[in-house]
C-alpha cells in the first residue's frame, strides 16, 4: 500500500501529527508512506524514520503558484498512491489530495470542497477542549488505527547531528560552557494573539538570569519577528546591568538548530507556537504560556515524566477565541499572565527537572 499524509501550513500542527506517522507505520508495516508539507515546516518529518518521502509544496503565489501546483499533482498523480488522508482541510491540500487520482481520500466535511474527498469525517465548528493530536483520530478511525496517548506516541523530530555541532559551537564562542544552566526564551509567535508582551518577556529574562551566576539565557525569537529577541535582550540588560553578560542573543537558528539548541538546554520557555511544539520533541523541562488558546487543546504532546508547566490566564468568557479580533480589545488573556507568575513556573521546572521528578503536568492558573 502506498500512503500520502497532507498536512500544509504551520510548523506546530506538522508536529502534531507525527504521532499519527507511528501509528499508522504500526498498522500498516508493509506500506510505503509519503507525507506533503510546505518548505517551512518540511525538517519536521526529514528524517523522520516512518516516512519514506516528503513532497514538498512551495509557497509561491499567482500563477506560479498554478503552475507549481499542476507539477505537483502530476508528481503525486505519477506514485500511484491508494490512500491520501489530509489532515489539513484547506482549499490546496483538499485540491492536491484530489489531483493525485488515489482510489481512496480520506478528508474532513467542508462546504465547497467535501466532493474532493471520497471519504469524509464531521469536523465540529466549535473549540473544543480536546487535543489536537486526539481530533486527528476522527479521520484515522477509518483505518481501525487504535487511540494513543502521549506515553505511547509522543510528538517527534529527529535531532541532526549537523545541526548540534553547530549549535555548541555558536554557545562555545557565546561563553556558555558545558557546565552552564542553558535557558531558552522564544520571544516571539507568527500570530499577534499569542504574543506575550516583551516588557514582560525582558522581566522574566532578567530573572532568571539574577537566580544563579551559572545560569546563561538564550532570546530567540522567528521571522514573524525579527527583532524581538534583540528588543527583549536590551530591556532586560537594562533592568539588571549586573547580570547582562548572562543574557545573550546570539542569532537566529532554522529548525534543526531549534530542536538542537532546546535538546541542549536546561528548560524551554515559550507561547503557543511552532518552537513550543518544536521543544515538545525533547525531554527538556518546558514551561508553556497560553493565552486565546487552551493547554487541553495545544500542550506539549509527550510523557507526563517529561516535566512540563503550562501557565495560563485561567477562565475568561471570551477564551478561548477564534484568533481574529480581540472582543474586549485588550488582550487581557496574555496581559494578565504576570512575569512573577512564569518565573516561579520557571525555577520549578528547573528544580524538578534537576530532580528527574515524573509527576503529572502541572496547569498554572
Amino acid at each position: 500500500m502506498h500512503i500520502l499524509l497532507i498536512r500544509l501550513r504551520l510548523v506546530g500542527d506538522v508536529v502534531f501529527t507525527t504521532p499519527a506517522l507511528r501509528a499508522l507505520r504500526r498498522r500498516f508495516p508493509g506500506a510505503r508512506l509519503a507525507y506533503l508539507v510546505e518548505p517551512g515546516a518540511a525538517p519536521v518529518v526529514l528524517g523522520n524514520p516512518h516516512v519514506d518521502d516528503v513532497f514538498i509544496a512551495p509557497r509561491s503565489r499567482g500563477l506560479r503558484r498554478i503552475a507549481d501546483d499542476l507539477r505537483l499533482a502530476a508528481a503525486l498523480r505519477r506514485r500511484r498512491f491508494d490512500l491520501v488522508i489530509d489532515f489539513h482541510g484547506g482549499p490546496r491540500a483538499s485540491w492536491l489530495a484530489w489531483a493525485s487520482g488515489a482510489p481512496r481520500r480520506i478528508g474532513y466535511t467542508i462546504p465547497g470542497r467535501s466532493w474532493m474527498y471520497t471519504e469524509r469525517v464531521s469536523r465540529p465548528r466549535e473549540l473544543r477542549a480536546r487535543h489536537s493530536v486526539e481530533n486527528q483520530w476522527d479521520l484515522l478511525e477509518r483505518l481501525d488505527v487504535p487511540s494513543i496517548t502521549p506515553d505511547s506516541d509522543p510528538t517527534e523530530m529527529s535531532e541532526r547531528q549537523d545541526s548540534r555541532r553547530a549549535v555548541e559551537a555558536r554557545l562555545t564562542e557565546a561563553g556558555v560552557g558545558p557546565d552552564d544552566e542553558l535557558v531558552v526564551i522564544h520571544v516571539s509567535a507568527g500570530n499577534p494573539f499569542r504574543r506575550w508582551p516583551s516588557e514582560s518577556f525582558a522581566a522574566l529574562a532578567a530573572g532568571l538570569a539574577s537566580g544563579s551566576v551559572r545560569r546563561r539565557v538564550v532570546l530567540t525569537s522567528g521571522p514573524s519577528e525579527p527583532e524581538a529577541a534583540r528588543r527583549v535582550a536590551d530591556q532586560a540588560r537594562a533592568r539588571v546591568p549586573e547580570v547582562a553578560d548572562r543574557i545573550m542573543r546570539i542569532g537566529e537558528f532554522d529548525l534543526p538548530e531549534l530542536r538542537a539548541l532546546v535538546g541542549r538546554a536546561a528548560l524551554f520557555i515559550g507561547g503557543d507556537s511552532g518552537p513550543l511544539h518544536i521543544a515538545s520533541t525533547t525531554t527538556t523541562p518546558i514551561v508553556a504560556l497560553f493565552g486565546p488558546t487552551l493547554p487541553e487543546r495545544s500542550a506539549p504532546w509527550r510523557p507526563v515524566h517529561f516535566v512540563t508547566e503550562c501557565v495560563e490566564p485561567g477562565p475568561l468568557p471570551c477564551r478561548p477565541c477564534d484568533q481574529r479580533v480581540c472582543a474586549p480589545g485588550d488582550f487581557r488573556c496574555l496581559q494578565h499572565t504576570s512575569p512573577e507568575r512564569v518565573l516561579e513556573a520557571a525555577e520549578r521546572a528547573l528544580r524538578r527537572g534537576r530532580l528527574h521528578l515524573a509527576p503529572v503536568p502541572a496547569i498554572v492558573q
